[in-house]
């Protein structure tokens, strides 16, 4: 298949937890298929990224470079690279969407995302003029826009925060409704600890939506 854009993501492990994410957003990222009977009002926007939490944002590959490479560095950097460990998973509210977050110190896993972002940059074309006017409509602090353009995304390095994107924005009179949905749904499910052991390189297909393509277990320390 080819992709148009790449990403390195954490995703769950086959398993409970991962299945309960993709029957929620309705779109299994693993093996690149619809799966349950999700609430389109409440996952369309955040289904075709699948369940993840992003490390490296989604970017176009630069010309010179090629999909092999990029998944043969990012191998050898996974090698390198030693598991995180924190507390565990919550839902949270993040403005009007819900999303799954990190409880506890996350300064470790802040500083591996860093890595990633940073090692692997030369893989990224530049954005054009249409995605950065797009990110500034966001109304950028001088930290995220200096992030825009150092590293092609607002939302990276200290401006980094992890998450597991459960909904599109919601209307303030829905989200209680949608948050105890969730509850129910996750249940005991969201792990605790919660380890960052592996990061999946994933593409977006034609159809928009991001398919994983191999993952990679980190190794330094094991």
């Amino acid at each position: 298949m080819t992709f148009s854009r790449y990403g390195i993501y954490f995703t769950p492990a086959p398993g409970p937890f991962a299945e309960a994410g993709a029957t929620w957003l309705g779109w299994d990222v693993a093996n690149g298929c619809r799966v349950g009977a999700p609430d389109d009002d409440v996952t369309k926007r955040p289904r075709r990224y699948g369940f993840h939490g992003t490390i490296k944002p989604p970017f176009h590959l630069a010309p010179s470079k090629t999909a092999q490479a990029l998944e043969s560095d990012l191998e050898r950097l996974c090698d390198a690279l030693e598991p995180v460990v924190l507390e565990g998973l919550t839902l949270s509210r993040i403005g009007p969407f819900l999303a799954l977050t990190a409880v506890g110190d996350v300064r470790e896993l802040a500083q591996m995302a860093g890595q990633v972002v940073r090692d692997l940059d030369g893989y990224r074309a530049p954005p054009d003029e249409a995605e950065l006017a797009r990110r500034r409509q966001s109304n950028l602090t001088a930290l995220q826009e200096q992030n825009l353009k150092d590293w092609g995304y607002p939302y990276v390095m200290e401006a980094f925060k992890f998450h597991m994107t459960l909904t599109g924005p919601l209307p303030q009179a829905q989200r209680d409704a949608v948050l105890a949905r969730a509850n129910t749904h996750f249940g005991d499910l969201p792990p605790r600890p919660f380890v960052i052991d592996s990061l999946t390189l994933v593409g977006e297909g034609a159809d928009s939506r991001f398919r994983e393509i191999r993952r990679f277990k980190l190794r330094a320390g094991l």
